[in-house]
């Protein structure tokens, strides 16, 4: 394997890590702060990339159609909220019911299962990149994408801090804490199902982007990409203290992502994929798992 096939594989392990790091934040909401089994955002995926796909085919600005996106993708998180809470339907079924009806949605929004818009401007190919010196036009997607993760983790990481954001990690740590306050637990949690859905939606809209493309089956799979990247990256980086969450699951999204290129480039085929991916899961729940017992004897 040459130099430059390494590098475009790092390149794009990077790429695809950053797009799902933004996913990763969302579940990083609904896993490990709400404590939420949350099955809408196999849906809520690609509903973000439906969105961004059928605006921009309409002419509308890229930067325009990821708002648009997250906008969805926080309705498709009310419902399931709304579901949960005022329905009394259990967490989990919530979260299925929600991600069924969105299928069809998404195909209603999209008018077929597979639709590209290659001939369209976007964030990453447009008139600006074009004109970027050659020294830093190979790179210009990844510092693209980078920056819609930061401006994504820099509003979660101050919303977070805000007398709401306590509220919602009151939430699933302690809810009686927000009774105390006088707060309504379930509309915390709805908030809290909004935003991680808003954030699930936008990391569909910018893989979209990215690949030009909207396809149906684009969100099969994306609750274990996600979890599996919150799960490495909390584990890996929870003793230090100085890290915060929403950096360690960023993290956990690129090295997951690079787990997964190399597996692949050792010579297994795309379609294998789906497989090497459970394969990776089962095996960080488990060695989290030993880790935790480990812990425990030491105490």
């Amino acid at each position: 394997m040459g130099i430059t096939a390494i590098i475009n594989i790092i390149t794009g392990s990077v790429e695809q890590g950053l797009i799902y790091g933004i996913l990763a934040l969302g579940l990083l909401i609904t896993y490990r702060i709400l404590d939420f089994p949350d099955l809408t955002v196999d849906s809520s995926f690609p509903l973000g990339a439906a969105i961004t796909a059928v605006l921009t085919l309409q002419g509308v600005h890229p930067a325009v159609t990821l708002l648009a996106a997250a906008a969805a993708g926080a309705l498709a998180g009310l419902v399931t909220g709304l579901i949960h809470v005022r329905c009394h339907v259990r967490d989990l079924l919530s979260g299925i019911i929600t991600m069924t009806g969105l299928y069809s949605i998404n195909l209603r929004l999209a008018g077929k299962a597979n639709l590209p818009f290659f001939s369209c401007e976007t964030l990453f190919r447009n008139g600006f990149t074009k004109s970027l010196p050659a020294w830093i036009a190979p790179y210009a997607t990844v510092l693209m994408i980078l920056l819609i993760v930061l401006i994504a983790k820099g509003l979660l990481d101050g919303y977070l801090r805000t007398k709401a954001g306590f509220l919602l990690r009151a939430a699933g740590d302690n809810a009686s804490v927000v009774t105390t306050l006088a707060r309504d637990v379930g509309n915390v949690k709805i908030v809290g199902l909004m935003l991680a859905n808003a954030l699930v939606a936008l990391s569909g809209a910018v893989m979209a982007q990215h690949q030009r493309s909207f396809d149906i089956s684009m969100g099969t799979g994306t609750m274990v990409t996600g979890l599996a990247s919150v799960i490495i990256g909390t584990n890996l980086f929870k003793r230090l203290g100085w890290m915060k969450s929403t950096t360690m699951v960023i993290i956990g999204s690129v090295l997951y992502k690079a787990c997964v290129s190399v597996a692949i480039s050792c010579g297994l085929e795309a379609q294998d994929m789906k497989l090497v991916t459970a394969v990776l899961f089962l095996l960080i729940l488990v060695i989290s798992q030993v880790k935790r017992k480990k812990v425990r004897i030491h105490a």
